[in-house]
């Protein structure tokens, strides 16, 4: 359309007004015309069959009758309430009609033995159907039509339904920009793209999508809509990682033998995996190329990403720069620190821990450290990214979990050197490769798809409460085996609502069953402080206490070889990715490890799928595509560019292949003409501009 008429303010819309306007805004963050033409319908309704009153069989479908009325009266209700009845009838039976609201214009439309359709859905009450609040419209003559066959559906609140904004209101609205754009729109494909794909007009496009007039209009509708929304995406992505890989000169780490050949020779827990040889050469040939690494470095539980990441490091302290790693809370970031530090034991590399509460004396000193060269690694959380922490020379910055830090504080690690620092993000939640393709196109990704050498895959079984006492005996019998067994609960106190053991509860339980002095607990919760959490995790990972008792707090960071048993509590109330990284917590070490998940006897349908598919596989990848099905983009992971998984039509789980041919059709276009500056591609250029000009990082092509 028109880019100006695009902006026009949503009030100016005949039928909208400054009252709707401002409800517009604030119920559905509908500010302009485009705003509002690109709120879809979520479903449609077939008005193209009709049932007779003796084929009513169900409440669950809305249905649509041809019949006339019989009677029709307006009567009080003993609060006093007005009301108005009639009897609707057919050649097969009646149905008895009511209506709370909008009684005087009913009772002007509605005519005795006049054809009308009837719409909406049955109530079945003492052996009969009525209907209550049902669309009611006049059957079209002999030549006449309605006006749309598939009737749209859309989303609406009750205070836009207070003021006639039902889904029928918003559907007249938007009939009525379409109407003020008609003929006024504006290619932003270009022309080639659109012949090569057979793709229809964008005007046609918004016309079918709000009224279809059959299943083939809605669905080359729908074509189009998410080929343009996923190309523009691709379009930001693609252009942001050539920037990125033109503009950005990285530093060049020449010599990496001293440290990193020791380590390799000396201090290597185990022999690397075919996978993490092939990622640390990957590595290598990006800090030595002069650009700017951004890699993505995914690996599912396990498999050894950190030790990956410290030989990155060793690269950057070998060439005479400093590293840091910064993790999403302190737990995950000591846990990296002690694990860095006994690899690291003997060797000339000075390693720190930064958090929140480091005291101030050991602060000072680290930023003296730092400013100074002395301080070759340091790991943190958010405290990393503070403006009072100075590096030297920082060389390579490894950000682990990335997904649970926004874009910003990633991107305040940038400035803590005159050129960016060599950036290596990692997660041990799988990506699914089409979520990878859009979230993170604008970097280049490896994969560690081996667990070393010596790791089991943990065995998965689910029980229902029934099985308490057959469980708790499988966990006394791998604890009188010199074992330790988690137990995580997802809440940390009693909800009448969801009415789950809170994690009170279930400590009285287990002790129990687990009574002292024979059996010690370590109790973790997200409400207790750093030094006690630091504290109970101490004793698990000493052996002292067998049992570890926590929320989901320990769901990253925690590495005890010695633990084998991961019992879920209420384990239907996690997210499958949740569950994944959960039992990656055992299987650390070289003995048989379990994961039993604890459920009620109901299970939804989506809770079966997760549960069926954690008994089923481990691997990670599998796991993240179910998820990503179950749950969408925006929940899986985060914050991360949140403006591209708010897609308005497309789907990253059941659009698979528009993402690749939208990525290929991208890259192409970048080839012809990088910057857009051909007459063809202005409208492309300018369609781009309009959409990303909030955004200066994803704006910059021309």
């Amino acid at each position: 359309m028109n880019f100006e008429l695009a902006h026009t303010p949503v009030e100016y819309i005949k039928g909208v007004g400054p009252k709707r306007g401002e409800l517009l805004r604030k119920e559905l963050n509908i500010h302009t015309l485009n705003d509002l033409l690109h709120h879809f319908p979520f479903r449609y309704v077939d008005r193209t069959t009709f049932h007779t009153i003796s084929q009513i069989k169900s409440t669950e479908i809305d249905i649509q009758i041809v019949g006339k009325f019989k009677s029709i009266q307006e009567t009080k209700t003993k609060s006093g309430r007005r009301i108005l009845t009639g009897v609707f009838y057919d050649d097969t039976g009646n149905v008895e009609v009511t209506w709370f609201q909008g009684l005087k214009l009913l009772k002007d439309f509605i005519k005795l033995d006049t054809p009308y359709i009837l719409f909406g859905k049955p109530n079945y009450f003492n052996g009969t159907y009525s209907f209550i609040h049902p669309e009611l419209e006049e059957r079209p003559g002999v030549g006449q039509q309605m006006t749309s066959k598939l009737q749209p559906v859309y989303s609406t609140t009750e205070k836009l339904t207070s003021v006639g904004l039902n889904s029928k209101g918003i559907s007249k609205i938007i009939q009525n920009a379409l109407e003020l754009i008609k003929g006024k729109w504006q290619e932003v494909l270009p022309f080639d793209f659109i012949e090569k794909h057979q793709l229809i007009s964008r005007e046609d496009a918004f016309f079918y999508i709000h009224f279809p007039q059959s299943e083939e209009q809605l669905q080359k509708a729908r074509q189009r809509l998410k080929f343009e929304e996923l190309f523009f995406i691709q379009i930001s992505v693609v252009w942001q990682k050539m920037l990125v890989s033109q503009n950005n000169k990285g530093f060049i780490f020449k010599e990496i033998h001293n440290h990193l050949r020791t380590f390799y020779h000396q201090k290597l827990p185990y022999k690397l995996t075919n996978a993490q040889i092939r990622v640390l050469r990957e590595i290598r040939a990006d800090v030595t190329s002069g650009k700017q690494m951004n890699r993505l470095l995914q690996g599912d539980v396990g498999s050894g990403k950190t030790l990956v990441a410290l030989q990155a490091m060793l690269m950057a302290v070998d060439a005479g720069f400093q590293a840091c790693m910064m993790a999403p809370t302190e737990i995950l970031a000591q846990q990296h620190y002690q694990t860095i530090g006994e690899m690291l034991y003997g060797l000339p590399v000075t390693v720190k821990l930064l958090t929140g509460s480091t005291k101030t004396a050991e602060r000072r000193e680290i930023h003296r450290m730092l400013s100074d060269g002395s301080l070759h690694i340091l790991i943190g959380t958010h405290a990393l990214i503070e403006d009072t922490v100075a590096f030297k020379n920082l060389g390579l910055a490894v950000i682990d979990e990335q997904h649970r830090f926004g874009v910003e504080q990633r991107g305040k690690l940038w400035k803590k050197n005159t050129n960016p620092p060599h950036i290596l993000v990692m997660t041990a939640t799988p990506i699914p490769r089409t979520l990878a393709m859009t979230l993170y196109g604008d970097l280049e990704v490896s994969v560690i798809d081996e667990l070393p050498p010596g790791r089991k895959p943990v065995a998965t079984y689910h029980v229902t409460e029934a099985h308490r006492l057959r469980l708790f005996g499988f966990m006394k019998s791998e604890i009188a085996k010199g074992r330790q067994v988690y137990v995580v609960y997802p809440l940390i106190e009693e909800s009448e609502k969801l009415d789950l053991l809170a994690l009170e509860q279930g400590i009285e339980s287990l002790q129990r069953a687990f009574p002292l002095p024979d059996y010690q607990f370590s109790v973790v919760h997200g409400r207790m402080s750093p030094e006690e959490k630091a504290h109970e995790m101490e004793r698990f990972v000493k052996g002292i206490s067998n049992i570890m008792v926590a929320t989901t707090v320990i769901e990253v960071g925690v590495n005890v070889p010695n633990a084998t048993v991961m019992v879920i509590e209420n384990a239907e109330r996690f997210g499958l990715s949740q569950l994944h990284q959960l039992r990656g917590r055992v299987g650390r070490g070289a003995e048989k490890s379990y994961c039993i998940l604890v459920t009620g006897n109901k299970l939804s349908s989506d809770a079966k799928v997760r549960i069926d598919t954690m008994c089923r596989t481990n691997d990670g990848f599998e796991i993240a595509e179910i998820d990503l099905q179950l749950r969408g983009p925006g929940d899986i992971m985060g914050t991360r560019q949140s403006g591209l998984v708010n897609m308005k039509i497309a789907n990253l789980a059941t659009d698979q292949l528009l993402v690749q041919v939208t990525r290929d059709a991208a890259l192409a276009l970048y080839k012809d003409d990088p910057k857009l500056t051909k007459p063809e591609h202005r409208p492309t250029l300018l369609y781009y501009q309009h959409l990303y000009a909030s955004s200066a990082s994803y704006a910059k092509i021309s």
